[in-house]
């Protein structure tokens, strides 16, 4: 994408690394390594110790082993977002900003036009619905229903962390439910929610954008006591 467009799009190959920490996570680590090879991609198996070298800031005294993908990398969501779209304008799209669609006009079972906010009407034979968290609410206008909601996703981004190098591999740890990834050499921490709570199921403000949620401490305290055992 980046060759074809000249529009940088912030990747890094760092790698990636996934930890097991017992005996039932680690077969399955190794047989998605296998997996892996019989498709071309270079996943590697790593001791504890092996995994450490790589990830020095982490504790590895319950690792088992981990599985490295060295393929795997990071990239800037805003960069791809405007790389794709130049892309997309290099093969003959029109981008229209600031352009709310409204209204699916179907005929005969089959979708004919959208209506813009501004009373526009545009033709077309096909369309790709790709609204994020408002698919759902659009969607549902013409009857069909798309099994989507919206959660609450919290993460933490730390100082500076001396051992953090941009080089540093991804790390996720499915055990303890939890990932890391460098970010301008401190720690970005997150987590796989075991019991995410659901936010604006009755409609997402349309205005909802560049904004954070309030900050629910309880609810990912449990997460944050695993990642700094890890």
């Amino acid at each position: 994408l980046e060759q074809e467009t000249g529009q940088a799009t912030g990747w890094k190959r760092n790698g990636g690394l996934r930890l097991a920490c017992n005996a039932e996570r680690w077969t399955e680590v190794r047989r998605q390594a296998t997996t892996a090879q019989s498709f071309g991609l270079d996943m590697h198996l790593l001791s504890a110790t092996e995994a450490r070298d790589l990830w020095p800031v982490m504790d590895v005294s319950d690792v088992v082993g981990a599985a490295f993908l060295p393929t795997d990398g990071q990239a800037n969501p805003a960069d791809i977002t405007q790389a794709l779209a130049k892309g997309a304008r290099m093969h003959g799209a029109v981008i229209r900003t600031h352009t709310p669609v409204v209204r699916i006009e179907t005929e005969q079972g089959r979708v004919c036009a959208v209506h813009t906010a501004s009373g526009q009407r545009i033709g077309c034979e096909k369309l790709v619905l790709c609204c994020g968290q408002w698919t759902r609410e659009l969607a549902s206008t013409v009857g069909v229903n798309v099994p989507l909601v919206s959660v609450q996703h919290q993460y933490i981004m730390t100082e500076p962390v001396p051992g953090v190098t941009a080089g540093l591999p991804t790390l996720r740890d499915p055990d303890r439910l939890i990932y890391f990834k460098e970010e301008v050499g401190g720690l970005v921490m997150g987590g796989y929610e075991p019991n995410p709570v659901a936010w604006a199921e009755q409609g997402v403000p349309t205005d909802f954008a560049f904004s954070l949620l309030n900050f629910d401490t309880d609810h990912f305290e449990p997460l944050m006591e695993q990642a700094v055992a890890r």
